[in-house]
Formats: structure tokens, C-alpha cells, sequence
């Protein structure tokens, strides 16, 4: 299946792309069904199983997912209204969504948290229900949240994704070695490659309006971090950092008192704004999860600001090639720390980075897909554990250690010829496979890792 730039790039809300949007697009997509469908319902319930359990609260599962049952999605998601309307839901135990009527819902006995009943098919599973007025269920469907806001209903997910819909595609690829044949072939970036595929489905004038926005919303959210202080929600008391490290910055850049090295620190701060945004529930682009939606932030950020030579018209260039790394390490491994760790979130966060920098800083596709294998194959075991199941500790960091990785791969990779010993599709496979053989514990679970050797009450 083809993934296009704007399905691997979404605008949404924090905390979580598959905790927070995916449950919030489940129920949206259950209320379409919902809508369809012959039957009158009276109520709605919801339970949520697997790591949806488990870190549901520090990742505000259970937030997004009574906003989706009352018709909220992430594209369009207002804090304001979506305060105003929790307040409302609680107070008189019934959701409105567009179509319906009232329809019941008590958060506290309609939405269960079932830590005791994994859903066979993802760690990431719900079922969302519609009852009558004897409280009979009438319509029920599970739902899995694949990772990047992606999400799958149960049939789907055991009769894979069928035949590819929509236009042929001029130049289709699977794999990296496939990717790298076609550039070869017509003499095109991959880049070029991505955007002779997105045009297939969409217009000239579509595709740079979306990417424009993309851009427009990461950025936003930069400044926003780099501008707000105080104290993250959820309990563990962690202070934003990313204002104070930019104003120490700024200050020891005018008494001429920076060490080389600190051009790091800059990339870290872009890159943690980010994910301290993510981290307070603003609004953020999935990249290709939220949990690593600072990295290629950060790196674009770092490209713009501190690399001689850069300019913003070669900003689809970036995202387009990252893209495209996204797209195959989606479709031949995972993009979800509840499958495989956080090697498939901030590692393929800083392949696609990588593959994004090196390509705007004049690389050829084999040092491109050469840069991505590096920046993938040195997160490989990485787990997912964060602490109180908050999308903070050690996500916030480990955000900023992903960019600069990832500037430090494109490096590399331009020194080269793009001859080198892994392929891509080599990393992303044992990517696949250590995710595979990985504890569950270290899965975006919280019960193993940092989450239970930090104190965190």
C-alpha cells in the first residue's frame, strides 16, 4: 500500500499518536458506522485493553477517547471546547455527536479500563459499543491502534490492507533496494519519486498547501515550546526545559562564549519543545508518531537556522524523502511502540530524519537510504517504558538524543559514496524482528524499564 506524505505526517494532539488520535479516530469511524446503520441506540461504551490499559490514563486514552464519542476528531480538536464539553459530559452522563440525539454515557461505568483481557490482534485495542435502551449492546466493533493515529478494525486487521485503491501509481516501490532500483532507473531523487506517486492521488496545488501546513504547524509548535514554562500535567512534576536552554544559549552566544558543541544544545532544545508541547496535549504533527514528533522538527529546525546554504523552498524535498523512508519502515516493520519499543518511534523518527537532511544537503539515494540505515540500525533494542506512562520521561530527552543522531547519520552518510554493508531494508527488518522477541513489559506497557525502577508517586 502506498503511504503518502500526509498519512505518515498528520496534524493532531498530544500525548499520543496511537493512545490519544487513534482511540479519538476509532470512535469517530464508529460513529460513521453508527450513523449507517438501521439500529436507534440509546447508549455508548467503550473498553480498552493491552497497553491501551495500561498507560491509558498517563496517555489520555480515556480523554480522547469520550471526546470521540462525543464527536471530536484531531484535525480540527479545540482544548477550549474540548474542556468545556468533558465538564458537560460528566456533569450529565450523555454525549452528543453529531447525527444523534443525547446518548448515554457515564464516563466512570461506560469506559472500562480492562488490564485483565489483551485483544488478540495489537497491543493497542478497544471496543466500542452501542446499547439500547435495555442496555442491550447492538452494534460493537473492535479497533487497533497501529501507530501514527493509523487504525484498524479487527476484520481489516486479519484480512491485511487488500488491493492498493485509487489511481495506479506511476512509480510504485515496497522496499528500499525496490525504492533505490527506480530512482536508478529514471534518473530521479527519491524525493521526485514520492512526489510523482503523491500527484497520482492528489493535485500539484493539494500536495504543496498540505506540506506548507505541515511545516506550518511543527514550526508553530516549536515556538510555542521554546516559549511556555511551568510544570508538565500528570503527577511526576517535570519542569519544561527547552525556554532556559535557549535563553542560556542565546546569552553565552553574545559574550562569544560557545563551545562548538553546543550546537547540539540548540538541536535538543527545538526537539524537546516539541515533545513538552506533545507532552501538555497541544497540538502537534504526527512524525511519524507523537511520541517522536520532535525529532524531524528539530532537524529541520537545525537545517534552516544553522546550515549555511538552507532555504525553506527545499522543504518539500525534506519531507517528501522522509516520507518515503517512513512509508517503508510502516509497511515492512512498525511505527508503534506498543509492537516493537521505541526503536519504531523515535528510531524511525530519526531514519526519516536523516534521510530528510542528507537529501537536502545535496546526497544522492544510495547516501540517502545509506543515511537512514544508520540512524535506524544505532536505536535497534530500544524500549518503550515510559514512566507513570506519561509521554514524558524519557521521551522528552530521548526526542532530542533521536535529532541529533540523525544529523550526525546524514553527516556520516554524505563522507561516504553510499556503499556500505546493511541495506535498509535489512535494519528495518531486524527492527521487525527485535520488536518481535521484545518483552512485552518493554513495550509501552509501563511495567518494566525506567517505569518501574523510578520512583514515580
Amino acid at each position: 500500500m502506498f503511504l503518502s506524505v500526509f498519512d505518515i505526517f498528520k496534524v493532531g494532539i498530544g500525548p499520543s499518536s496511537s493512545h490519544t488520535m487513534g482511540p479519538m479516530v476509532a470512535a469517530a469511524r464508529f460513529l460513521s458506522r453508527l450513523r449507517a446503520s438501521p439500529f436507534q441506540p440509546h447508549g455508548l461504551r467503550a473498553s480498552l485493553h493491552g497497553s491501551l490499559a495500561f498507560t491509558g490514563v498517563g496517555h489520555a486514552t480515556d480523554r480522547a477517547t469520550i471526546l470521540g464519542l462525543a464527536g471530536f476528531e484531531p484535525e480540527t480538536y479545540d482544548k477550549d471546547a474540548a474542556d468545556a464539553a468533558l465538564e458537560r459530559i460528566r456533569l450529565e452522563k450523555t454525549v452528543t455527536p453529531d447525527g444523534f440525539g443525547p446518548l448515554a454515557f457515564d464516563p466512570a461505568s461506560d469506559l472500562v479500563f480492562d488490564y485483565d483481557t489483551p485483544l488478540t490482534g495489537h497491543a493497542n485495542g478497544m471496543r466500542l459499543m452501542a446499547t439500547d435502551a435495555q442496555g442491550d449492546v447492538i452494534l460493537s466493533e473492535v479497533y487497533y491502534s497501529v501507530g501514527g493515529g493509523f487504525v484498524v478494525t479487527e476484520d481489516e486487521l486479519k484480512t491485511g490492507p487488500g488491493e492498493e485503491t485509487g489511481p495506479a501509481l506511476p512509480l510504485p516501490f515496497s522496499t528500499a533496494a525496490g525504492l533505490l532500483e527506480v530512482c536508478a532507473r529514471e534518473g530521479l531523487t527519491i524525493a521526485e519519486v514520492q512526489l510523482r506517486n503523491e500527484r497520482a492521488r492528489r493535485s500539484g496545488a493539494e500536495i504543496d498547501a498540505g506540506i506548507k501546513r505541515l511545516w506550518e504547524v511543527m514550526e508553530a509548535c516549536i515556538a510555542r515550546g521554546l516559549e511556555t514554562e511551568g510544570i508538565l500535567p500528570g503527577g511526576l512534576n517535570v519542569k519544561r526545559r527547552a525556554p532556559a536552554i535557549v535563553r542560556a544559549l542565546k546569552e553565552e552566544y553574545g559574550r562569544n562564549l560557545s563551545a562548538p558543541h553546543t550546537i547540539h544544545d540548540w538541536t535538543l532544545a527545538y526537539a524537546m519543545a516539541v515533545n513538552e508541547e506533545n507532552a501538555a496535549g497541544g497540538q502537534v504533527v504526527t512524525a511519524p508518531t507523537n511520541g517522536a514528533a520532535g525529532v524531524i522538527p528539530a532537524v529541520i529546525r537545525y537545517w534552516l537556522d544553522h546550515v549555511p546554504g538552507a532555504t525553506r523552498d527545499r522543504l518539500p524535498d525534506f519531507l517528501l524523502t522522509a516520507a518515503a523512508i517512513g512509508g517503508l519502515v510502516k509497511r515492512n516493520a512498525s511505527i508503534s511502540g506498543a509492537e516493537a519499543g521505541c526503536q519504531a518511534e523515535v528510531g524511525s523518527a530519526a531514519a526519516m530524519a536523516a534521510a530528510g537532511l542528507s537529501a537536502v544537503l545535496g546526497a544522492n539515494a544510495a547516501q540517502v537510504e545509506n543515511a537512514a540505515e544508520i540512524a535506524l540500525e544505532h536505536h535497534l533494542g530500544m524500549t518503550c517504558d515510559p514512566v507513570r506512562g506519561l509521554v514524558q520521561v524519557p521521551c522528552i530527552e530521548r526526542n532530542g538524543l533521536g535529532a541529533v543522531k540523525a544529523i550526525s547519520a546524514a553527516s556520516l552518510s554524505l563522507r561516504g559514496s553510499g556503499e556500505h554493508l546493511v541495506p535498509l531494508d535489512a535494519c528495518i527488518e531486524t527492527m521487525r524482528q527485535t520488536g518481535a522477541d521484545m518483552s512485552e513489559k518493554y513495550k509501552e506497557t509501563a511495567l518494566g524499564g525506567l517505569a518501574v525502577n523510578v520512583p514515580n508517586c
